[in-house]
């Protein structure tokens, strides 16, 4: 179990050590074959758990432990408390690899903190928050927003809601026959040629273009999206949005301020064989006078918390607080007021966010509305199951799939 161990170490690692993304984490890692899908349930896992398995440290230490120490520990308590294995052996290989990461001194530490940790009943908060937070392992700031939107009970269904399944969107091939042919379970959706699938393992055709990941969410923003001649989706990265409407859009213009977040949707549009993208690197903060009024519709996938979608990225939780959230709302609000200058009279502003936060979703709406004069709400209605805020669109985890997102239409009139 020590190189299992291991593997989940070097991992996790370098999303708390360096804050690489989890997914370029597991890409960059050589694994162990036979264990993969257990090493990644298990890095997913801690992370998801870690407010959770952070608060259990507190508890039980009088002094925090070093960073290699406490991942150590949190994959060793996941390990015992969510994935059922036998504790003498948890315990056994955490030591083995606390001086295998040349940390030999920190070995009876490691040892009596688990001892400690199977025998101790731990109590949550008393505060109703703080414990919910923590029984969920949901950002306590991110909580209190939601309860303030929407109640306790219902907060409760929203933070518990999961989405365990696969989204693949199928678009030269019937993929009903094919995920059928393939004796692969689906579940169908709303939208045409896009399937929920379990235990979906990716194939030779995801290179030949044949079907794609796309979240369900993503999916349903792209559905509201009228056809026209030109689009801009000024925050497009890595390209999901923009290869989807390609396919109903003669034209679509993908920014991204990062040069490196530019070549994956160039992989992107190549793997899916889309010619009518064109990719630059550009900051959606800066106006292009020469693109004022150019585009019949503008995509404004803003930078946002991703409150929304922890399931699936749950290294979010990492570094995610109050503070740097109201960062992104002044970054939002810009982006939204700049962009909006390419929109003709006659077409369309779209504003979209992976976040169920108020302050990332319909405050951003208000704030521009009230500030930028000749655009016009848009009454919209999702064939996601949704909920309506002042005409525009909120998705959230416990009925629309475990996926959170948020969408709004806004007409330039003038």
């Amino acid at each position: 179990m020590v190189n299992y161990f291991y593997d989940c170490y070097q991992i996790l690692n370098k999303v708390y050590s360096y804050k690489t993304f989890v997914k370029q984490a597991i890409n960059s890692t050589i694994i162990e074959e036979k264990n993969r899908a257990l090493t990644i349930k298990t890095c997913y896992g801690v992370l998801d758990k870690d407010i959770e398995l952070s608060y259990y440290i507190k508890r039980l230490t009088e002094k925090s432990p070093k960073l290699v120490v406490r991942t150590i520990l949190k994959i060793s308590m996941y390990a015992i408390k969510y994935l059922n294995k036998k504790e003498y052996a948890v315990t056994k290989n955490a030591v083995e690899l606390t001086k295998k990461l040349g940390k030999g001194g920190m070995s009876g530490f490691v040892n009596a903190f688990l001892r400690k940790f199977i025998k101790t009943d731990i109590k949550l908060p008393k505060d109703d928050l703080e414990r919910l937070s923590i029984q969920y392992s949901y950002p306590l700031f991110a909580l209190k927003s939601v309860v303030k939107d929407f109640g306790e009970e219902r907060a409760k269904a929203i933070i518990k809601a999961e989405n365990q399944k696969t989204c693949l969107s199928f678009y030269e091939i019937d993929g009903k026959k094919y995920l059928s042919d393939n004796n692969v379970q689906f579940e169908e959706t709303p939208f045409d040629n896009v399937f929920l699938t379990t235990n979906f393992v990716r194939n030779v055709d995801y290179d030949l273009g044949k079907y794609t990941y796309q979240a369900l969410g993503s999916v349903a923003i792209c559905d509201i999206v009228e056809p026209c001649d030109c689009l801009l989706d000024c925050c497009s990265a890595p390209g999901g949005k923009s290869i989807r409407l390609s396919y109903k859009v003669k034209k679509v213009s993908a920014w991204d301020i990062h040069s490196h977040r530019v070549d994956l949707i160039e992989e992107y549009k190549r793997r899916m064989g889309r010619d009518n993208i064109t990719t630059e690197c550009k900051d959606a903060k800066v106006l292009d006078r020469k693109l004022i009024e150019k585009f019949d519709a503008v995509l404004c996938d803003a930078p946002c918390s991703g409150i929304g979608v922890m399931n699936d990225n749950p290294d979010i939780k990492l570094n995610r607080d109050e503070i740097n959230v109201k960062e992104l709302n002044k970054e939002q609000l810009e982006i939204l007021k700049t962009v909006c200058n390419y929109v003709k009279v006659g077409g369309y502003l779209y504003y979209s966010t992976c976040s169920i936060l108020s302050s990332e979703n319909i405050s951003i709406i208000n704030a521009f509305m009230s500030d930028i004069n000749g655009f016009e709400i848009c009454k919209i209605d999702s064939k996601l199951q949704h909920e309506e805020v002042n005409g525009t669109n909120l998705f959230l985890p416990d009925i629309s799939k475990g996926l959170g997102f948020y969408v709004a239409k806004l007409k330039r009139v003038k």
